[in-house]
């Protein structure tokens, strides 16, 4: 019977084509991996690699053994999941990956409240720049925006209406516009370039008006930055309304709505996660996020979006 601690070890060598890679993926001492991969070579009786310049290439056996090393490697997770299935417990490790909109806004109190439910749970959260795209994955992601080119799951939670906003210092010097020609004669405190190629603004009676932001000044890459900066009366810019709402009741006053009856579009809240069969543990994290979702997310379109309203919507994955 083959030590399935060997055969992580293999098999990671074999995907990465390195042992530095490998060791750090697997979070072990490189002369570990090393000597795991030499007993399991011992084992088989041949070997499996071998070195060439500064990369591990697989000798024949090894290319062959590496596809019965993945099924059993597959069979052995499959049997895990199948067995904490079997517990009515809801326990291990769960990899939470989010944008940093959504962190201390929304996700983390809420998976406070999931290990409060779940004593027995282990929750790690990470922020990221992009999402989680591979199939490989383990981790459930709460996103902001549209994910392209994902291999995974993915399913519209809610969606969060945004407006245009400046603080009233600044429009008071500037002049609060009145269509949306005027705005670029005002300064422009854009989220890295998010509206560099344009932005269309709808109207109820007046149609479509398609706008062109003037240079920004000012780029940030994150929401939190970018709410200060209009805030402080730099310009305006484009704002989730239920973070602007956030905002408004901790500093009452610092931002106001401008031409409120343009509408812009609205940013899915996306949940990303693996397909197939689940550990308990991440389809009651996924139930739980669904519960919590609050309602403002899932009210119905002020603007025509064909997509918009259609919540907890999964969405055909990109192969």
């Amino acid at each position: 019977m083959h030590d399935f601690d060997e055969l992580a070890a293999f098999d990671a060598v074999m995907t990465l084509g390195s042992l530095t890679l490998g060791a750090r993926k697997l979070g072990l001492a490189k002369s570990t991996l090393s000597r795991r991969i030499s007993q399991l070579e011992r084992q088989v009786g041949q070997p499996l690699l071998r070195r060439q310049s500064n990369r591990l290439l697989p000798t024949e056996a090894g290319q062959m053994f590496h596809a019965y090393c993945r099924q059993m490697l597959e069979l052995a997770e499959k049997s895990r999941q199948a067995l904490e299935e079997l517990s009515e417990e809801v326990s291990g490790e769960v990899q939470v990956a989010t944008h940093n909109a959504l962190a201390r806004s929304w996700l983390a109190p809420r998976l406070a409240g999931f290990m409060d439910r779940h004593s027995n749970v282990r929750l790690t959260l990470q922020t990221c720049t992009t999402p989680p795209l591979s199939a490989e994955s383990q981790s459930v992601t709460l996103w902001l925006g549209e994910v392209s080119g994902s291999d995974l799951c993915q399913e519209i939670l809610g969606w969060l209406d945004r407006g245009l906003y400046g603080h009233p210092d600044y429009l008071d010097r500037h002049g609060y516009p009145r269509h949306p020609r005027e705005l670029a004669q005002h300064a422009w405190i854009d989220l890295l370039g998010e509206t560099e190629q344009g932005l269309t603004l709808t109207h109820s009676q007046k149609g479509e008006y398609r706008f062109q932001p003037p240079e920004s000044r000012f780029r940030v890459d994150q929401h939190t930055l970018h709410g200060d900066a209009i805030a402080h009366g730099h310009g305006l810019g484009i704002m989730p309304d239920w973070m602007v709402a956030a905002r408004e009741r901790a500093h009452p006053g610092s931002l106001v709505r401008c031409l409120p009856e343009w509408g812009v579009p609205p940013e899915p809240v996306t949940l990303l996660y693996p397909y197939g069969s689940r550990p308990r543990r991440l389809n009651a994290l996924l139930a739980f996020l669904r519960q919590e979702t609050p309602q403002e997310w899932l009210a119905n379109p002020k603007s025509p979006n064909p997509t918009r309203g259609e919540s907890r919507r999964t969405v055909a994955h990109h192969a």
